[in-house]
């Protein structure tokens, strides 16, 4: 049987943004709303502006991101508080994406 008259499936992909599984921490020094995380953790994740946080595939958080060049590539830094009211601990692994 000659497949030539057969036309090739294209499929395309809706990229979804990448994600990635990092510590985070409780900070007392970080302001309620802002997740602190290192620029090349950013780049990687193409995180701008803002980025959720999901723990055992439920929506925790929603931050607004700052690089800063101390933390660990793979940790993310949040206000303590605010991680307190959310029911998350320190050191909690979390799914980090942009929106």
């Amino acid at each position: 049987m000659v497949l030539s008259h057969i036309l090739p499936l294209v499929v395309t992909f809706v990229s979804k943004p990448p994600e990635k599984r990092l510590r985070l921490r409780r900070r007392e020094d970080t302001d309620r709303g802002i997740g602190k995380m290192n620029p090349s953790t950013m780049k990687y994740l193409q995180i701008n502006e803002k980025f959720e946080v999901v723990v055992a595939g439920k929506k925790k958080l929603e931050l607004k991101a700052l690089p800063f060049p101390d933390i660990p590539e793979n940790e993310v830094w949040a206000n303590a508080e605010e991680m307190r009211v959310q029911g998350l601990a320190d050191n909690s692994i979390a799914t980090i994406r942009k929106i």
